[in-house]
């Protein structure tokens, strides 16, 4: 490593000059990536929901949809308006009761099943297919299109309407997330550094390797409008770790030697000797998230886990090449830290060791509580819920409007999908859809079979109705709900329909936005089991072989387990309702960057107990570490916790508001509660760490 520092420092210019150059295919690399809105589409392709969504779009060339509900217009000019969203680009087609039935038929003369389908009141509703999903570029412009087609007094709901909204609030707030983050992370670093003008070039170098991993993002072809939105924060609050500890090992070295380069390059050997462990404990975390069936967590996770790597190299190359070239600035610049000697503190702390030895205990058991209860909601519609909505512009929360019409008019709360045989006798058909409509919170069926009856031939109806409901091998229903998406009564709901349609189809198959949110319930629930086990278990192994213990891994792995549990626990006492993606998220990545800071700290305790009794190596080795840990984590909560106040989505403002108190919670813990447990089980680590017997023998 001493040779790739000299090596860096010689090659300094040409590093800076490669950055600059590679920032320009990055930029263009991070606009071509596509950004997905919907968060549906990462459940696994083989389940029985997403299989039937292939078939509707290979078989009805059919993938999006959305109901309009217009407000107190004539006849006349909603049939105009359903025909000029005809003609929208993508839009397969465009139904209203006047695709059936002749509108000089009054509306009182329509069947009732019909007439309760497309009007109440004054209030009138239009179904839009999409020949695109719900989350593509076309449909949100298509979308777009027909609101500016429809006016104030019609209201446009679904999916595909919900992504559009979100779409535009993200790309109006990702500029403003950065900037927080950046300004919250310059405050905690200009007073907790010891340079005025060191924070500005952490900055910068972090910021270059930030634009290499959006733009690298391209060869992943897309990525979620959650990883886009996050990256650029945590990558910012995860790899500060590797700047300060260079500039750190820098100012060290130039104590020593009067050459600027030679210190330097004993600087870079330093920093990738000591970032190693921390930089692979947080990759792995990153990485645990891949082995989700949801793929949402590969999302996430190769994306940071590529930008934790990058930053470690920008940590050795980048900033090594900016330091050198502002040496003579950084210098003039320098400051006494504001950070006192923490030498009492720390003394105090292990003194009243089994004080927080019985708080851990007392902690626990709640917190344990708390963490295997956490509340957590699964209908993206509520990702603009709460106080957040009544301060927001009403354009950014359109589908919401559109939503509550639809439910106040119709009482369509929900709608689901049932693809069955063609050749399904009309009379099974009929039988099939009156056992449908009687279930709970059902309000209409629509079917080829529901419009004419069992008696009269499918054929009386009009080409551009049966073309919409019947193609090739298959028959399309529509089932509108009362029932809001991931409630007990929709899953129940969704459970009844699928066995009357098994009995009459054993191949059919129930789609739609509610169904698929079953299936995500039942997935993520042992996801979050999978992905907890995956990243202890790699977290694990990465110290076993860093500190050669079979106890430490144990202790320390328990220590930021118990703040998780505490971070991830406290919304339960507090009632507060966090997104699906959180939990999970969480608590490998608050593992993952955290663990650093215990494992800082035991470092030095195996290495001050050679020669020290375990009550003075774990003050010392507290002492030590202190200041690190609680830069490290001020730096990490500054970069979240402002941007986690700001979001007006709550799926952004909650990640962000879980991470900055989980770096917070665990500071508190390794600070206080790994050195009470060094205190107590000092024999058992020495016993079961590899070399250190023989060493606390000769003490």
């Amino acid at each position: 490593m001493y040779k790739f520092g000299k090596a860096v420092v010689r090659l300094r210019l040409p590093i800076l000059i490669l950055a600059l150059v590679l920032l320009i295919p990055a930029w263009l690399g991070m606009q071509a990536t596509r950004i997905n809105y919907d968060m549906l589409t990462y459940l696994p392709a083989d389940i029985e929901t997403m299989k039937g969504q292939d078939i509707l779009m290979d078989e009805f060339g059919k993938g999006a949809f959305s109901f309009i509900v217009a407000e107190g217009m004539e006849d006349k000019d909603v049939s105009a308006l359903r025909q000029r969203i005809q003609q929208v680009p993508h839009v397969d087609s465009a139904v209203w009761y006047d695709s059936i039935a002749d509108l000089s038929i009054p509306k009182e003369l329509l069947p009732d099943k019909l007439r309760d389908v497309f009007v109440d009141g004054d209030a009138t509703m239009i179904a839009v297919f999409f020949d695109t999903s719900s989350s593509a570029d076309e449909t949100i412009d298509a979308i777009t299109e027909i609101r500016g087609l429809c006016g104030k007094q019609c209201f446009v709901s679904g999916i595909s309407a919900l992504v559009t909204d979100l779409k535009n609030l993200c790309e109006r707030e990702e500029p403003i997330y950065v900037g927080i983050a950046v300004l919250c992370a310059l405050i905690a670093m200009e007073l907790l550094t010891d340079s005025w003008l060191v924070p500005l070039v952490f900055l910068a170098g972090i910021g270059i390797t930030i634009l290499y991993n959006m733009g690298t993002n391209v060869f992943f072809g897309q990525i979620s409008y959650i990883t886009k939105a996050l990256a650029a924060v945590l990558q910012l609050a995860v790899t500060m770790d590797y700047s300060i500890f260079l500039w750190h090992a820098y100012c060290a070295r130039r104590k020593e030697n009067p050459s600027r380069e030679e210190a330097m390059a004993l600087a870079i050997r330093d920093t990738v000797v000591s970032v190693a462990g921390s930089a692979l404990t947080t990759i792995a975390g990153f990485l645990a998230l891949c082995f989700m069936s949801y793929t949402m967590g590969a999302d996430i996770g190769l994306v940071m886990a590529k930008g934790c790597l990058l930053g470690v190299l920008g940590s050795v190359t980048i900033l090594p090449a900016l330091i050198l070239r502002l040496d003579k600035p950084l210098t003039a610049a320098m400051h006494r830290s504001l950070i006192p000697d923490l030498g009492g503190v720390s003394a105090w702390i292990t003194n009243h060791f089994r004080v927080f030895l019985i708080a851990f205990a007392v902690i626990l058991i709640p917190a344990t509580i708390g963490y295997f209860r956490t509340p957590v909601y699964y209908d993206f519609t509520q990702i603009f819920s709460g106080d957040s909505v009544e301060g927001m512009n009403a354009e950014d929360t359109q589908f919401l409007t559109a939503k509550k019409k639809l439910e106040e008019h119709f009482g369509v709360a929900t709608t689901h999908m049932i693809l069955c045989d063609a050749d399904l006798p009309g009379k099974d058909a009929e039988a099939m859809t009156q056992r449908i409509e009687k279930l709970d919170g059902v309000t209409t069926v629509l079917s080829l079979n529901s419009l004419v009856g069992a008696d009269i031939p499918v054929e009386f109806l009009p080409e551009s109705v049966t073309k919409m409901l019947r193609s090739g091998d298959w028959q399309l229903m529509l089932i509108n709900s009362e029932y809001a998406v991931s409630t007990d009564g929709v899953n129940r709901q969704i459970d009844a329909i699928n066995g009357i349609l098994k009995e009459y189809d054993p191949n059919g198959m129930l789609i739609g936005e509610a169904p698929c949110t079953k299936d995500l319930i039942e997935i993520t629930d042992k996801d979050f089991t999978v992905v907890s086990w995956v990243s202890i278990g790699f977290v694990f192994l990465i110290i076993l072989l860093t500190l050669r213990s079979a106890s430490l891994p144990v202790i320390l792995v328990a220590v930021i387990e118990f703040a998780v549990f505490i971070n991830l626990g406290i919304p339960y006492y507090t009632h507060f309702t966090m997104p699906f993606i959180a939990p999970i998220c969480i608590s490998t990545i608050q593992l993952g960057s955290t663990v650093d800071y215990a494992i800082l700290t035991t470092t030095h305790y195996k290495e001050l107990r050679r020669t020290n009794d375990k009550r003075q190596a774990v003050t010392e080795a507290l002492r030590y570490a202190m200041p690190s840990v609680l830069v490290s984590a001020l730096s990490f909560f500054a970069a979240t916790f402002g941007v986690g106040l700001y979001s007006d989505i709550d799926l952004i403002s909650s990640m962000c508001n879980l991470l900055a108190r989980g770096a917070i919670v665990s500071m508190f813990s390794v600070l206080l509660v790994l050195p009470a447990l060094l205190m107590l089980l000092d024999g058992v680590i020495g016993k079961t760490t590899l070399g250190m017997k023989k060493q606390l023998q000769s003490i």
